[in-house]
């Protein structure tokens, strides 16, 4: 594969304005599966302000300043327990919904005195003695981790509220959140053409961001005011939002402060909303460096393009990551993390790209191309993280049926990218971002990206 640097305008920042609406139909579905799968007499799903979503996938609510929890039980039983704040903001659930008041999830100093203790609402509700509880909270431990005491207990909830479950109980929960998130078969991997839809709606609009950014950055400037050019229009973020810059070693995950950015930096950043994160990172300066032009930008490039070309519908997760490390061939560097994995309202759900893995990429999955290169050189930046949907035939249809808007955006897309990019992806490959694998590693060379030559 010959990599090169060609000018090719950005296109379009296209972009959709309503938000795609899950209907009541598809939340109940998704909370009878969760309770089919988990297997247990009551389900109990916790969330909180940063931890919220798997509360967002099965009720379209989130905690916001709280925490909160879905309880789900036989009969179609649905109740939210909820602190102060969340009996208000409780109606944007996307389902029926009982709403309880649970004042322990509320913040500090506020009223304590009008709710009964968590059991007591459990017992209320009808989970009583001798019955079976399945607990999801924010990730679980795996068989396979070192020092996991047991894998089978909910790790990631607080105590108070495995302890209230079996107070009231008199046996141990179990955790289910792998129903939700496994990458393979969890609820949360494998999603909707109206789950898809609105997650290009946070996909798109977040890669526009980003590419303001780049194309508004310039030496003088402070990070903050750089950062101005994103355009914020209230989005829910799924990370903090991320710009940073350095004649030195760079931190890719810091927030944009008042340090006055020079020609000549390294610079990074990125902005995640409810269904995708964009990443790009590069040089703040017009001239193309041969050295790191040749050593950083084509291998890495060469890895970008190949993750693209390589993706497909039953492709297993460890031969994708297999393609990416031959692709950079003797770079003097390999992904951070896993070259690639899961997203959602949350911008990390699971991954199943990794060294070895069998897991399989499947219809209605959305991933991320996350390839960071480490380690670089000081004062060195580059990445290109965007977003994309995974669809066979049927779902594709499906997609160009219900939302004819966001087809036109995807092939459009497609387009830009085998035609402009020269990168080569099948007809599963469905872009959510705005300009997918579109790299300046020059931010002050607005136009001049990495392509891929046909020789």
């Amino acid at each position: 594969m010959h990599v090169e640097l060609s000018h090719i305008p950005m296109p379009p920042l296209d972009v959709p304005a309503a938000v795609p609406v899950i209907t009541e139909a598809e939340y109940i579905t998704r909370n009878r599966a969760m309770y089919q799968l988990s297997g247990a007499d009551w389900v109990l799903v916790y969330g909180d302000r940063e931890h919220n979503a798997n509360l967002i996938f099965l009720t379209g609510f989130d905690p916001r300043f709280e925490e909160a929890l879905l309880v789900i039980g036989p009969n179609d039983r649905r109740v939210l327990l909820v602190g102060n704040e969340g009996v208000v903001h409780a109606v944007e659930a996307g389902l029926p919904l009982e709403i309880v008041l649970c004042q322990p999830f509320s913040l500090m100093a506020q009223p304590r005195g009008d709710s009964a203790p968590l059991a007591t609402l459990l017992g209320a509700i009808g989970v009583a003695p001798e019955q079976s509880v399945g607990i999801a909270g924010w990730k679980y431990f795996e068989d396979d981790e070192p020092e996991v005491p047991d894998a089978g207990l909910p790790a990631y909830v607080p105590m108070w509220v495995v302890d209230a479950v079996e107070q009231i109980t008199d046996t141990v929960s179990v955790d289910v959140t792998h129903v939700l998130m496994n990458p393979v078969n969890g609820l949360r991997a494998v999603v909707s053409s109206d789950e898809i839809a609105r997650a290009e709606w946070g996909a798109s609009r977040a890669s526009a961001a980003v590419l303001r950014v780049v194309q508004n950055a310039r030496p003088g400037q402070s990070e903050l005011d750089a950062m101005v050019a994103m355009g914020y229009a209230g989005e829910p973020m799924s990370c903090h939002p991320i710009l940073a810059s350095s004649d030195g070693a760079l931190n890719g995950l810091r927030s944009p402060g008042a340090r006055i950015m020079n020609d000549g930096d390294a610079v990074t950043c990125g902005i995640g909303y409810w269904g995708g994160l964009c990443c790009r990172a590069g040089l703040l300066q017009a001239e193309p460096d041969a050295g790191f032009t040749e050593n950083t930008v084509i291998p890495y490039f060469r890895a970008i393009a190949t993750w693209w070309s390589s993706l497909a519908i039953g492709l297993a997760g460890g031969d994708l990551y297999d393609a990416v490390i031959t692709a950079l061939g003797d770079a003097p560097f390999r992904p951070m993390l896993n070259p690639g994995h899961l997203t959602s309202s949350d911008e990390w759900v699971h991954s199943p790209i990794a060294q070895g893995s069998r897991d399989t990429l499947q219809s209605g999955m959305i991933l991320q191309c996350d390839i960071i290169p480490t380690p670089l050189p000081p004062g060195r930046a580059l990445n290109c993280e965007d977003t994309v949907a995974l669809a066979d035939a049927d779902l594709r249809a499906e997609i160009a049926n219900r939302h004819p808007d966001l087809w036109e955006r995807i092939v459009a897309r497609r387009t830009f990218m085998i035609e402009h990019l020269g990168i080569q992806i099948g007809d599963d490959v469905l872009p959510l971002s705005v300009a997918p694998a579109w790299l300046p590693p020059y931010w002050l060379a607005r136009d001049l990206v990495c392509t891929v030559a046909s020789r």
